[in-house]
């Protein structure tokens, strides 16, 4: 009996065949996974929930105001009533007035929140 060769051409079309329906298989199975919390989380929940990772458990939000996409800006505070700093919040991230990389705060605040309220003065703020 002669043996059977399997040809190269061939070979290589099923093996392109192969790689194809894996691939077609493996986009199938991300896409069909949960979404990603950023997606389903509302905005004032992201928002005290990225507030409390930074600020600690009492962090309180102030403030929000809607910006480009779905970047929000607001006012935060460490504590219930007390003193508040200025944020921006992405899905991934939270800037806060004083971080360290404050250049990239203010970028952030005139390009997504440009009519973002000043804080009033200390002089202006009566208890």
């Amino acid at each position: 009996m002669a043996r059977r060769a399997i040809r190269i051409d061939r070979l290589i079309a099923v093996m392109g065949i192969a790689v194809l329906v894996l691939g077609g298989v493996l986009l199938w199975l991300a896409t069909q996974g949960q979404a990603p919390r950023d997606a389903r989380e509302p905005v004032s929940e992201r928002v005290l929930r990225q507030a409390r990772d930074q600020l600690g458990p009492e962090a309180e939000v102030q403030l929000i105001e809607a910006g480009t996409g779905r970047v929000v800006c607001g006012y935060v505070a460490s504590k219930p009533r007390g003193a508040a700093v200025s944020f921006v919040s992405r899905p991934n991230r939270m800037l806060l007035s004083h971080d360290p990389l404050s250049t990239e705060f203010r970028a952030l605040l005139a390009t997504n929140c440009p009519g973002f309220p000043e804080p009033p003065s200390a002089a202006s703020v009566i208890d």
